[in-house]
């Protein structure tokens, strides 16, 4: 089942575990049962601490449980874990030997205080670069938390259960049988879900932060570039995030970061907060601005948060990046998540061979419906105007497929559906003004940007398209408010542009704070 290179790297992995462990599997006669078989063949053969039984009774097969000699299994998979998941395993392993797992110390006395039973079912796809994220979180919780279980399962191999729940979209967690969370989470956000006192805890401690000179207000590229440069100015510098990475950590591939040929966005995310931790950052994660309040003449400016803390500062950064525009049209909220996806990447599985749409002509939207090609039976990409935006090598690449259909001129009016779930889209030929409808079981949005900005209105200036206006330095309206990235008016949204953004406020803001403080001549 495994190369060779493969069973080299994971047999010194093995050598990390600290308590013996058992697979226990439940298997059948089909195909994906025999190469399960084989997987755990070659996991308890490259050590003497990892044992296979065959004689599992879970209903799901095939699938293996993983568990410490002598005790109850909590970590369960169903389906190979392979692809992206194939970390998720090796963590298993480990985690369910004994071998602690990397989450910082207040999360963990967290997570054993918990009170169950707290059972989780993770469906995923194999080409999701979200669902490892959430699979590893819960796994780690029930590692450390004998109340805590988790499976993960496969959506494609078990289309019945995917199709009898309606989902549509991965990651998807159930909590004791019931719908819990789309989408990516951290271990800390799904604890700060289960924990219901932790949002006034936070607020408590929040509140007794003093002053930060420079206070960074997100958490991605142009946030942590901002936060080491201030950081290595040796000045009081913070980091308030809604989440650590930001939306670098729903990218897949990234091969154009110069001098970084090959890289994800979970990966970089990582690293990015790795960077910042090694200067003396205070990281406010999973914290989310909702007023900024100016400061007076050598006043500080204030930050108040959703948990009613407030932050000051004597400078502060913007960095909050942007999110996925919407559609805004009827049926985009009621089926999100039922058919109304923006992932292809994540959710273009579940699709399998059904009949989809691709909104937006740009780059990421022909780069979708490649993609979904290969999986779905059909796609339809509609452009509102009168012609496709991508790269020409793209734009062959698409008209190059028997299954895709593009339509221009098309303004989308509605996405429809019936007993929960998606069923068709409307749109109007803009070139004739008549109204057409097509049947199709899904809808990937793929529209641009929209800049996080909105819990600024009226406090600076801002584009009409919302983003932050600012000059060569950052400098926004405020005098010693900066800000960098995609939230604001700097032409072209790139990882790297963002950085060097980040950079640039940071520089201008410590020029700020050191002509502010200087004695009158």
């Amino acid at each position: 089942m495994l190369d060779a290179n493969i069973k080299a790297q994971l047999k010194a992995y093995l050598e990390k575990l600290v308590d013996p462990i058992e697979l226990v599997a439940s298997l059948d006669d089909r195909p994906q049962s025999a190469e399960m078989r084989g997987l755990l063949e070659d996991i308890a053969g490259l050590s003497e601490k990892v044992s296979l039984l065959e004689n599992g009774v879970d209903a799901r097969r095939p699938s293996f449980t993983i568990g410490k000699v002598g005790e109850r299994a909590r970590i369960r998979f169903a389906g190979l874990p392979m692809g992206h998941e194939f970390t998720s395993l090796i963590l298993a392993l480990l985690q369910a030997s004994g071998y602690a797992p990397k989450i910082e110390d207040s999360v963990v006395e967290a997570i054993r205080s918990l009170k169950g039973p707290l059972r989780f079912e993770t469906y995923i796809s194999l080409s999701c670069h979200n669902c490892p994220d959430v699979v590893q979180a819960l796994n780690a919780m029930a590692a450390l938390n004998p109340a805590v279980e988790n499976v993960m399962i496969d959506g494609a191999l078990f289309q019945d259960e995917v199709n009898a729940r309606q989902i549509m979209a991965v990651p998807s967690v159930y909590l004791n049988g019931e719908p819990f969370e789309n989408g990516r989470m951290t271990v800390a956000e799904i604890v700060a879900r289960l924990d219901t006192g932790a949002a006034e805890r936070d607020a408590a401690r929040l509140a007794e932060q003093a002053p930060f000179d420079v206070l960074v207000v997100g958490g991605g590229p142009a946030g942590a570039a901002a936060a080491v440069y201030a950081a290595r100015k040796g000045i009081r510098t913070g980091v308030l995030a809604e989440r650590f990475g930001g939306q670098v950590m729903d990218t897949l591939a990234i091969e154009n970061l110069i001098s970084v040929p090959h890289t994800d966005g979970p990966k970089l995310g990582r690293a990015l907060e790795e960077h910042v931790k090694e200067y003396a950052v205070e990281i406010m994660n999973l914290q989310k601005a909702e007023a900024l309040v100016p400061g007076g003449a050598g006043g500080y400016h204030a930050v108040r948060l959703g948990n009613g803390a407030v932050l000051k500062a004597k400078a502060v950064i913007l960095a909050t990046g942007a999110r996925w525009r919407e559609l805004n049209v009827p049926g985009e909220q009621e089926y999100r998540g039922k058919g109304v996806a923006y992932c292809p990447h994540c959710d273009g599985p579940l699709f399998k061979g059904k009949h989809v749409a691709v909104v937006g002509g740009g780059n990421s939207g022909v780069e979708a419906a490649i993609d979904l090609a290969g999986i779905v039976g059909h796609v339809t990409l509609l452009e509102f105007g009168d012609a496709l935006r991508a790269d020409a090598v793209l734009q062959n690449k698409l008209h190059s497929l028997a299954n895709v259909t593009v339509i221009k001129s098309a303004q989308t009016t509605e996405v429809t559906g019936a007993d929960g779930k998606v069923n068709g889209l409307a749109y109007t030929d803009r070139t004739t003004g008549q109204s057409q409808h097509i049947a199709l079981e899904g809808v990937f949005v793929q529209i641009g940007l929209l800049p996080n900005t909105d819990w600024l209105k009226g406090t600076i200036e801002l584009s009409r398209f919302g983003e932050i206006v600012i000059d060569a330095r950052g400098q926004t309206s405020v005098p010693g408010v900066f800000a960098a990235g995609d939230c604001t008016t700097v032409p072209y949204k790139q990882i790297i542009i963002a950085m060097g953004a980040g950079a640039t406020a940071s520089l201008a803001a410590f020029d700020h704070l050191i002509r502010s403080s200087a004695p009158a001549a």
